[in-house]
């Protein structure tokens, strides 16, 4: 991962696994902290109101503690586990399932949603590159209505 440029993150209640793997993830984090080509994002242990309500706990404390005066999106937004990061442009959700299923909940508010009925184990590159072409065709308008 370092010599490809690619940043490690887990995202979830890292507090659920071993403390040896706990470490472990910290670790690599740390090691991969400045690479800036690629994210990797690893949820493990993940639930997108879980990681909604732990902001909103960590913003009140410290709120409490007088550190914001001011809560707005921006703000909020530094309290979700992904926080340094830009929400996702497309989701590719396999096995044909045309929910979110809990996940990056606030985040994906102006994503664009892709679905195959193929398997996860099954998806290749030839189906990511048609959601990609597909994706590249839809006009992106993040919650405007479309004019005419």
């Amino acid at each position: 991962m370092l010599e490809k440029g690619v940043r490690f993150n887990v995202i979830g209640e890292r507090r659920d696994f071993p403390e040896a793997l706990q470490a472990k993830f910290a670790e690599v984090m740390r090691r991969t902290a400045k690479n800036k080509d690629l994210v990797l994002n690893l949820a493990l242990s993940y639930s997108g109101r879980k990681e909604i309500l732990n902001a909103v706990v960590t913003l009140i404390e410290d709120v409490k503690k007088g550190l914001i005066k001011k809560i707005d999106e921006r703000v909020f937004k530094k309290h979700l586990y992904t926080g340094a990061m830009p929400d996702p442009d497309l989701l590719i959700r396999t096995s044909g399932e045309m929910r979110l299923s809990n996940f990056l909940l606030w985040q994906m508010a102006y994503t664009e949603i892709y679905v195959t009925d193929t398997f996860w184990p099954d998806f290749r590159g030839d189906q990511y590159v048609a959601a990609l072409r597909e994706f590249g065709q839809r006009e992106r308008r993040f919650g405007r209505v479309k004019e005419d």
